[in-house]
């Protein structure tokens, strides 16, 4: 008999968290990137240095601190899409294809800057999470408040208020990334 509160139990994954039943009953644990974040972060990791697919594994296995180690069931069908957008090229050597990132990808980096910063944000608090330091029951609720606020401004936005919603929004998300020691710095030099 399926549980229809599982939905509601294990989360929704609106917010990156896609919640699953722990591996002890099989479930393969969070969902770690929302969609279109590994695209984008993968296309960043080839720009920066063309490299084969295990070392992307491995990379970004580092950026979460060992916490999080991506398949390969889910690095190389993301790879085979970029290649086949021709965001980059594979090259077959010794039997393993090293990925370099064509003008197509790099165009498309460069517009997507921002959300690469969002994607990057957000494997910091994703790390956090699957290390355990999961939020408090405040600050859930906190989270919760902004959502149900975005949800009732549903319909009334204007260029500016996009801008200013969005601007409230990255320098919040900025000063939790950095921390109360940082943001007593830049008070005090004011």
């Amino acid at each position: 008999m399926r549980d229809h509160h599982s939905h509601r139990e294990h989360g929704d994954g609106r917010d990156g968290f896609e919640k699953r039943p722990g591996r002890e009953r099989g479930g393969r644990g969070p969902r770690v990137f929302a969609p279109g974040d590994l695209k984008l972060l993968l296309l960043a990791l080839i720009a920066e240095q063309p490299c084969h697919g295990y070392d992307l594994i491995r990379q970004i296995e580092g950026m979460f601190d060992g916490a999080y180690s991506p398949s390969p069931g889910v690095i190389y069908p993301t790879l085979t899409f970029l290649e086949e957008s021709e965001m980059i090229t594979g090259d077959a050597e010794g039997g393993k294809k090293r990925y370099s990132v064509t003008d197509a990808g790099r165009q498309s980096l460069g517009d997507q800057a921002i959300a690469l910063e969002g994607v990057r944000m957000r494997i910091d608090v994703s790390k956090r999470s699957l290390r355990g330091h999961d939020r408090p029951a405040e600050i859930h609720e906190a989270v919760h408040n902004l959502r149900h606020a975005l949800q009732l401004h549903h319909g009334r936005w204007s260029a500016e208020e996009i801008v200013r919603v969005a601007a409230l929004l990255n320098n919040t998300a900025k000063a939790i990334v950095d921390g109360p020691a940082v943001q007593a710095a830049q008070e005090n030099a004011e």
